[in-house]
């Protein structure tokens, strides 16, 4: 509901009483990430993890504060060893993908995202994430029939029009329909 401050709050109160609870360190650890604030989700997360190393939700959303945080080498670390517990989790590879979609390499999201969507138990997320990818790089035929899988006709005109302009917009900025990769990741 876009509440992450007082979901913050009322995590670190239950980790008053219970500084071991692995669910409120993990629900602290998304409302600071979903807060804007990742760097104070660190700490609980990390916990977490120490707490259960063999759960591979912690990893993952130690890759994606680490990210927030410009930290691209730990992330990178987290996100390898959540995919060691949990090989081809379509949540841990969605969140690599959108890191690099952040970082402008549509390319290299890609193929993790084709691997997310290929994983049972793959959301409709997972799949308009890779729609994304493919329109921004022009693969506007793809893009469509992953759109339409999922959502009402209107929308879909709607999100083809939109990736057209974007997809047109970088293509006029950079004289191709690809993106060059950044050095650093962002989530």
């Amino acid at each position: 509901m876009g509440k992450y401050k007082e979901a913050a709050d009322m995590a670190h109160r239950v980790l008053l009483f219970a500084p071991d609870n692995v669910d409120a360190l993990l629900a602290a650890g998304r409302a600071h990430i979903g807060g804007n604030d990742a760097f104070q989700g660190i700490a609980p997360l990390q916990h977490a993890a120490e707490l259960k190393p063999r759960d591979w939700q912690p990893w993952s959303l130690l890759g994606v504060a680490y990210d927030n945080t410009r930290r691209p080498d730990d992330a990178q670390a987290a996100w390898a060893k959540a995919l060691a517990l949990s090989p081809d989790n379509p949540n841990v590879l969605t969140n690599m993908a959108m890191s690099r979609v952040q970082a402008g390499d549509f390319a290299a999201a890609e193929p993790l995202l084709r691997t997310a969507v290929a994983q049972k138990g793959a959301s409709m997320q997972v799949r308009q994430n890779l729609a994304l990818v493919l329109g921004m790089q022009g693969k506007m035929a793809e893009a469509e029939q992953l759109l339409r899988q999922d959502l009402p006709p209107a929308q879909v005109e709607a999100n083809l029009q939109w990736l057209q302009t974007a997809s047109q917009a970088r293509v006029a900025a950079t004289g191709s329909a690809s993106f060059s990769a950044r050095s650093d990741d962002g989530l």
